[in-house]
């Protein structure tokens, strides 16, 4: 059943059609302009976060040489990883899903838009309280306990904000839909961002629980959750794995979206595809919740049945099952290219993303192996980069291929295709380095440290694959700003798609659709097109 008016008023311009102004963008309805809200933002966030990490990256090439006094290093740290997936990770794909979805259901907006819309300042002001309370030696590990605390409401506002925008995408996709568009037939990505959006409305709560207590524990005697050098212990689960997996699964979602495009064919297995989905997500939100790792006691092969039953069947359900599910995904994807596929930059861009996002959760597995040796080492950090980074790029991918919907104009193919190797490169060279760090013992969160091995090397490479993301970023968010502006008209349908979404106008209208559609099958577009092979 489905909520959409089958009475549909003229299409009126709309505001992210034109300049709009202070007022519009402030009070705004419109789910293009709060999704391309939270895109922005999140974009100038993910540059600052690219700074620090570099910044860090530099310090840990040289352990005896100290740019930063020791007692800043915990609050780089901690904007480090807090500001890249709090305030670039999440944002950033749920506002490509809340610009973008509607479009895909034939709805003309988002259901509760005002809540998305506060949502988004709640995050926002969020944001700002935290990156001002970190700075200011609050934080975890800071020294001021007013900043201290000003950290944990700043976190609480900024998980309320996105768990407001979530909860008002998941009830559009699962009540406002176009007439025909059961939930067997709803677009790929829309069912990422459907499952992706109810994960985070079960890790979102969790983590404001645990922001909540941690806030009482502080400000009353800070005798029973360490105190501000234990708040990362508490709430660490919300900015490591498996609840990244949550954040980052419409990576694979966007991913299915455009290969089936490329393909030129309705996608095989849909059924299946969702259900990979759907593991990510699930298992990771599930895993996420227990607020503890699931990984495996070291001698494992000493193991009795017991010793089974308590460390490898949660390791499983929680870091194998979604491995599992995107592989799920990769796996179909290979089978609909086989042929000649139709090779695109946003193609080129979701591969690269989803295979990153696919090799953090992998190595996520080898990380919780007790005979690894890898806890406490920076091999995590790597895993976090992967599937930071690799979601990042897929947003790039993103806004590449709807952004001719959102602005009506394309970013030229030339210019944007070495950016997402160069993108691609960045990740590997961020990332990898960790992997055989952590082998080598390098602690984690800390900038001395001594281990044999080249260890300038493995820091030295990591730090210049950030600065080269950096590079990445400031490229891409040129070429949008200027293509977007004054660059080839798109028109409505530029890349043939298969889905409801091009089937209006470019730019969309700001009620999306002049008439309503009523869809027999999940690629609506193509059952008009007769000369596509099925």
């Amino acid at each position: 059943m489905t909520t959409i008016e089958t009475h549909a008023p003229g299409a009126t311009v709309s505001p992210s059609a034109r300049t709009s102004s202070v007022g519009e963008w402030l009070t705004t309805t419109d789910h293009k302009l709060i999704g391309r809200s939270f895109i922005g933002v999140s974009l100038v966030g993910l540059l600052g976060g690219i700074v620090v990490a570099a910044l860090l990256g530099i310090e840990r090439i040289d352990a005896e040489a100290a740019m930063f006094d020791v007692n800043a290093i915990p609050q780089l740290f901690s904007i480090y990883r807090i500001g890249l997936t709090f305030i670039v990770l999440i944002p950033l794909l749920l506002g490509v899903a809340i610009a973008v979805v509607p479009l895909q259901l034939g709805a003309r907006s988002l259901t509760f838009p005002r809540l998305a819309a506060a949502g988004f300042w709640t995050w926002f002001f969020g944001s700002v309280l935290v990156v001002i309370a970190i700075a200011s030696n609050g934080g975890p590990g800071g020294g001021d306990s007013r900043f201290v605390r000003l950290f944990l409401a700043g976190m609480l506002v900024v998980v309320l904000g996105l768990a407001a925008a979530a909860g008002s995408l998941a009830t559009t996709i699962l009540t406002t839909r176009a007439p025909g568009m059961n939930m067997r037939r709803v677009p790929l990505f829309s069912w990422s961002a459907l499952v992706g959006s109810l994960g985070l409305l079960v890790v979102l709560p969790a983590l404001a629980g645990a922001l909540l207590y941690t806030y009482v524990d502080y400000q009353y005697g800070r005798a029973g959750f360490g105190g501000n050098v234990g708040v990362n212990n508490w709430i660490g689960f919300g900015f490591s794995q498996p609840a990244t997996f949550v954040y980052a699964v419409t990576a694979f979602g966007f991913a299915a979206e455009v290969i089936a495009v490329a393909s030129g064919r309705r996608l095989p297995m849909r059924g299946v595809v969702f259900t990979g989905m759907g593991l990510v997500a699930i298992s990771a939100a599930l895993g996420t919740v227990i607020q503890q790792p699931a990984g495996i006691s070291r001698n494992i092969s000493n193991f009795s049945i017991g010793d089974w039953f308590s460390d490898v069947l949660p390791y499983a359900m929680f870091n194998l099952l979604p491995i599992l599910g995107g592989f799920i995904v990769i796996a179909v994807g290979g089978l609909a290219l086989r042929g000649r596929p139709k090779i695109t930059v946003p193609l080129v861009f979701a591969l690269l993303g989803a295979l990153m996002v696919f090799v953090g959760m992998l190595a996520n597995a080898v990380y919780l192996i007790g005979d690894a040796q890898l806890a406490g080492t920076v091999f995590e950090e790597g895993t976090w980069l992967c599937i930071v980074y690799g979601a990042v790029l897929s947003a790039m991918g993103a806004v590449t291929y709807w952004g001719a919907k959102l602005w009506g104009r394309l970013i030229p193919d030339k210019l944007v295709a070495p950016v997402a190797i160069l993108g691609f490169i960045a990740t590997a060279l961020a990332a990898f380095p960790y992997f055989v760090a952590g082998f080598a013992k390098q602690p984690a969160n800390a900038s001395e440290f001594d281990y044999s091995g080249p260890q300038n090397v493995w820091n030295g490479l990591s730090a210049a694959g950030h600065v080269l993301m950096f590079l990445t970023v400031v490229l891409f968010v040129g070429l949008a700003l200027r293509s977007f502006r004054k660059g080839a008209e798109a028109g409505d349908d530029p890349w043939d798609g298969h889905t409801l979404e091009w089937a209006t106008s470019s730019p969309a209208p700001y009620a999306n659709f002049t008439d309503v559609h009523t869809v027999a099958s999940p690629e609506p577009l193509l059952d008009l097109k007769p000369r596509r092979r099925d």
